[in-house]
């Protein structure tokens, strides 16, 4: 699939078939979520996934702020990727000192391109996503264990589409951008 193809067309999808995503495929998509860039390559992006059922429903009964898209979503899902950031590491120098104002922060910038990365990975194989943030961190750390070092910086729903939703009105490119002098 052509890259400007799959940006374009990559839907954030909540409707999924009763249908189990093969690990190699899922490897796959994982391998190529990889060549995301990231700050000095520091590759801070890690990916849990479960498809255990008791777990999704645990994480979707407690730990979604009971927003019902999300209940709903991750209870259909094939799999959930609980995507996690190793701490401290994005925009630091190795002697623990900041590289920039940003310090730290940097490393949620990292993990949104990397997780940005897995969904158009996972759309040119056939698979469907959706990114979710409205979670409680700590909630969902209890019922998947996070390394030690590690924080969890989005839910991702995976599986293969039972829809397809069609494109938002997005801004032109003359909305969007400001030319400066």
């Amino acid at each position: 699939m052509e890259a400007i193809k799959c940006i374009k067309e990559r839907r954030s999808i909540r409707k999924f078939q009763d249908k189990k995503v093969p690990h190699e495929l899922l490897n796959e998509v994982i391998e190529a979520a990889a060549f995301a860039p990231s700050w000095k390559n520091t590759q801070v992006t890690r990916y849990l996934v479960t498809e255990d059922r008791e777990k999704m429903n645990k994480i979707a009964d407690g730990c979604v702020l009971g927003f019902e898209y999300n209940i709903d979503t991750i209870r259909k899902a094939a799999a959930l990727v609980i995507v996690t950031m190793i701490k401290g590491r994005s925009g630091m120098e190795r002697d623990g000192s900041a590289t920039t104002p940003k310090g730290a922060d940097w490393g949620i910038f990292d993990t949104g391109i990397a997780t940005q990365t897995f969904c158009l990975a996972a759309h040119d194989k056939g698979l469907g996503t959706v990114i979710m943030g409205i979670f409680d961190e700590n909630k969902v750390s209890e019922v998947i264990p996070v390394p030690e070092g590690q924080q969890v910086a989005a839910l991702v729903a995976l599986g293969y589409p039972d829809e397809e939703p069609k494109a938002p009105k997005r801004k032109s490119a003359e909305e969007l951008v400001t030319y400066i002098d």
